[in-house]
């Protein structure tokens, strides 16, 4: 009996055991508490946020697991109730929580978890430092947790393998920033890699490509405006020059047929004809002189003898 109740114990517990094994594969690989550029959500926003890595060669989901910054959940004292509320959740429901071997997480803080499952109502001090602690699904048990210093705009706590066994927690500048990556390629990094980082969902680059097509349309405008009112005055003025050319020659044959007219004075026939001459000379002018400004029709009327009863 008693092997049997001993067999039973260790089945019972083996589940229970190999979950616990698998929740302390899961560590806290980096930590970004001022973000103005670093990492952008599907909202355009910049978040501080956490990175979770999973270490072991299984796959393991984190939904359930708690994090939190309140050190008061230290306090052996507290009942798992009572740590919990001061802890956020992280929630179900999303693929990316199903971490396998070798992956990362991105975990945004400060946020507003309505925004996604990623996003974790975590207070952040983003002008100080910081405790940052990950604790199992049943509010008691501590999976890993890091105190963060105080660090400049864009700069990132994240963990280095010295060797085998040895880890130690550096400060990395703002272009050596690897979130959703191993900490390890942040040199090797392809520019690709980089954007598709910074910008998952591409909102940022399809901002950029509208505002490029924007500007070049607005250039387009421009130009287009300005050539058309230079073509428009150009023409505007050929025509003026030709009509003031016509009138310049209808004023000259005017004069010409006055002159006839004067060394003629005895032929009272010519007379006539160059009277004629002259008044229609003066009336073509009376007709074609209105003002010059382009976009105006001028409309005479014409009578006839044929119109008449």
């Amino acid at each position: 009996m008693k092997k049997i109740g001993f067999l039973l114990t260790v089945l019972l517990a083996a589940p229970a055991l190999m979950f616990g094994q698998g929740a302390r594969n899961i560590k806290i690989s980096e930590v970004l508490t001022n973000n103005t550029v670093s990492l952008q959500d599907e909202f355009g926003n910049h978040d501080a946020w956490m990175e979770l890595e999973n270490t072991a060669f299984s796959t393991y989901n984190v939904r359930g697991m708690y994090i939190t910054t309140d050190k008061s959940v230290l306090d052996k004292s507290l009942s798992a109730p009572e740590r919990i509320k001061r802890m956020c959740i992280i929630p179900s429901g999303d693929p990316r929580t199903s971490m396998s071997a070798r992956q990362h997480l991105v975990l945004y803080l400060n946020s507003n978890p309505k925004r996604g499952t990623a996003h974790l109502a975590v207070p952040v001090d983003s002008l100080g430092a910081n405790w940052v602690a990950l604790y199992d699904g049943n509010g008691i048990d501590l999976i890993d947790s890091v105190s963060v210093p105080k660090l400049n705009v864009n700069e990132s706590y994240a963990i280095f393998k010295v060797k085998r066994g040895q880890y130690e927690w550096r400060v990395m500048p703002k272009d050596m920033v690897t979130p959703g990556i191993d900490n390890e390629q942040s040199v090797t990094e392809s520019k690709a890699a980089k954007l598709k980082r910074d910008d998952p969902y591409g909102l940022g680059i399809t901002v950029l490509s509208m505002g490029i097509v924007f500007f070049c349309l607005t250039l387009l405008f421009v130009f287009f405006s300005i050539f058309g009112k230079f073509m428009a005055r150009k023409a505007s003025a050929i025509k003026a020059q030709e009509k003031m050319s016509k009138q310049a020659a209808t004023i000259e044959a005017a004069k010409k047929a006055e002159a006839a007219f004067k060394s003629k004075q005895g032929n009272l026939a010519n007379k006539e004809v160059y009277l004629a001459v002259i008044a229609m000379a003066l009336k073509q002018y009376q007709d074609d002189a209105h003002d010059i400004e382009s976009g105006i029709i001028t409309i005479n009327p014409k009578h006839s003898n044929w119109t008449r009863v």
